[in-house]
């Protein structure tokens, strides 16, 4: 089963469970032990890391604190609008609530959640869902309370009032003390409940924002997408491949050499990425194209040069597959991004 989170994310989250960590007694080295970060990343604004390695983080909070039972709902409390970025606008400048649902949603993989968040409604009850399947078992605890409290607290900053919860579950067992469940949202929750939920009343969804902008929500709609783009470039097989033909972009492997790399036989290697709905000759073309992009912005190199840094043999091959990309020629392409 696929993880249902992109293979990458911004460090943003990391930054904020180190220093839940630090609050709580650990040392930073015991807080990234085995992450592969180093302080210094740690402190990137802009860093983007792979989703494995908050896993790690998390795991190493889970470990060094065992006795903290609500450690989740601790480290949930720290995820306001304004973490998000884009995303966070984005939902802040929505029409209604349920616009601001489907918006998020949407656009789930830039959250910093690793459960499957849903919306369902009937005509009393909405319920935001968290399906917890994909879950390390020893992280499930820590992560659903985690991401069920950080969506309340988001929506409670998206209203600008306290969010009235009609059903709150979680399919953790009891805990021997209750009472960080109960101030985190508002009742005692049923445990060991078949799904892990958080319900309102369904009118709620229909209730306008505050701050509704639709000129930023188109604004912020379109960075989401070039952001979520951007993380699932690393994601699955495909993102295997993809980094294989970066890493020798003069000479653009074909698929027999990839396969190779990959220890897997071409047949099975075009099998997999037809599962994955793409191609080898899709992945070679993204690859290029995000590659012409840059060169070409970044000035300094003649067309010849850039089309034999992409592995065409002729000039007229690039021009005519940038024209397929982009419907322009390279050439002003070029002009325009050096303006």
């Amino acid at each position: 089963m696929s993880a249902p989170w992109p293979a990458r994310r911004s460090i943003t989250s990391i930054q904020l469970l180190t220093q839940l960590g630090l609050d709580l007694g650990l040392s930073l080295d015991r807080c990234l032990h085995e992450t592969g970060l180093s302080p210094v990343q740690l402190a990137s604004l802009n860093g983007e890391i792979e989703a494995q390695r908050e896993l790690q983080l998390i795991a190493n909070l889970v470990e060094a604190l065992p006795a903290v039972e609500d450690l989740g709902l601790q480290a949930g409390r720290r995820y306001h609008l304004t973490t998000y970025g884009a995303w966070g606008y984005a939902i802040l400048s929505s029409a209604t609530v349920r616009q601001a649902a489907e918006l998020g949603l949407r656009y789930h993989g830039l959250t910093y959640a690793f459960t499957r968040i849903t919306l369902s409604a009937d005509d009393a009850i909405a319920s935001l869902n968290f399906d917890d399947s994909a879950l390390p078992p020893a992280l499930h605890d820590f992560i659903v309370q985690r991401d069920m409290l950080g969506a309340l607290v988001v929506v409670r900053e998206l209203l600008g009032s306290t969010l009235q919860l009609l059903i709150v579950e979680l399919r953790q067992p009891a805990p021997a003390d209750a009472s960080p469940f109960i101030a985190a949202f508002g009742q005692v929750p049923r445990f060991g409940a078949e799904h892990n939920r958080l319900g309102f009343a369904a009118d709620l969804l229909d209730n306008p924002l505050p701050r509704a902008n639709p000129q930023l929500v188109s604004a912020c709609e379109q960075q989401c997408q070039t952001l979520l783009a951007r993380h699932q470039w690393h994601q699955g097989l495909a993102g295997r491949v993809r980094q294989l033909l970066l890493q020798s972009p003069g000479q653009i492997a074909d698929m027999e050499q990839v396969a190779e790399r990959l220890h897997l036989s071409s047949r099975t290697l075009r099998r997999r990425l037809i599962e994955e709905d793409t191609s080898f000759r899709a992945l070679q073309d993204e690859v290029r194209q995000a590659l012409a992009e840059e060169l070409l912005a970044a000035g300094g190199l003649s067309l010849e040069e850039i089309a034999e840094r992409l592995g065409y043999g002729e000039l007229s091959n690039f021009i005519h597959a940038f024209k397929r990309w982009k419907g322009i020629t390279p050439g002003r392409y070029q002009r325009e991004a050096l303006v």
